[in-house]
């Protein structure tokens, strides 16, 4: 059976600075609960803390991340903060602060603390399947992952992760009419979250897929008539469908460049879709989205 908890320690546990701050934390704190511990090489205390609390995170494997912030490096977010004294550890949830402390405390307590902060995200029972579904779905065990999937909606029938992550595995599987019609059962509650709202990303572009003419000859013809904005629309949406989405999305962006308003704006309509489709704070969204935004205000 594959560790749902199997992550790398860079995953888990990393350096951040004010730069990445946005990335590491409020987005990332959209997914898995984020622990920030705001620290100082002079801090006695801190040195004390940090390996603790970094033990206490990875026996939580996987369930939470942590963040490390040196204070004196990264003065404006800890002013933004209002960090007083060192060590300060916050809890961050949905992009908010929602627990912490000051101080040093007993591995016990850090224990606590960090159980407490994973609980937000539907630790435990429901939050270990959860992630054993999506990590053998990521593996290719999609009938796996469903049964998993499947499992969390017997005791949960609302759980938008499950119910999401349930759809995916039917698009994984080719099964796109059931993936449909399970997406076409949801209730208006969770038609409307991020997850039921990515698996519908996804079976409209394995739709797509599936009528997707071959790259090469796309990209001749774009490349004979880089107005031709039908062929480059085409051309986007077969190197999307061969797990090619930065080339997908670069292509978007220059006919987006060229005409946004050609046929109905569906450069970039198809460029939300594909980042829909992908987790929120995967670089290739991140990186999409301010290039859209920049030519939407220049």
């Amino acid at each position: 059976m594959l560790n749902a908890g199997a992550k790398s320690d860079e995953a888990m546990i990393r350096d951040g600075s004010e730069a990445s701050f946005m990335t590491d934390v409020i987005e990332a704190s959209r997914e898995v609960p984020v622990i920030v511990d705001f620290w100082a090489t002079w801090c006695g205390p801190c040195r004390t803390l940090g390996p603790a609390l970094e033990a206490a995170v990875k026996a939580a494997r996987g369930r939470v991340r942590m963040v490390k912030i040196d204070v004196d490096q990264n003065q404006r977010i800890a002013a933004q903060l209002r960090i007083q004294s060192i060590p300060t550890v916050y809890a961050f949830w949905q992009g908010q602060p929602v627990d912490g402390f000051q101080g040093a405390l007993p591995q016990s307590e850090l224990t606590k603390f960090v159980e407490k902060a994973a609980a937000l995200a539907g630790a435990g029972a429901t939050g270990e399947l959860l992630a054993q579904a999506e990590e053998f779905l990521v593996h290719g065990a999609v009938a796996d992952a469903a049964q998993a999937f499947a499992a969390v909606l017997m005791d949960e029938p609302e759980n938008a992760a499950a119910f999401g992550g349930l759809a995916r595995c039917h698009v994984a599987a080719g099964n796109l009419d059931q993936a449909e019609g399970l997406l076409n059962t949801a209730s208006v509650a969770l038609s409307s979250t991020r997850e039921v709202e990515a698996a519908r990303a996804q079976l409209d572009l394995a739709r797509q897929a599936a009528k997707a003419g071959p790259v090469a000859e796309l990209r001749a013809r774009v490349e004979a008539d880089p107005a031709d904005h039908q062929a480059r629309f085409d051309l986007a949406v077969a190197l999307n469908a061969a797990g090619k989405a930065d080339e997908a999305i670069d292509q978007l962006l220059e006919l987006f460049r060229r005409d946004r308003e050609w046929n109905e704006g569906a450069a970039r309509a198809q460029l939300l879709k594909i980042f829909d489709a992908l987790k929120p704070q995967d670089p290739l969204v991140l990186k999409g989205r301010r290039r859209l935004s920049s030519m939407i205000f220049a």
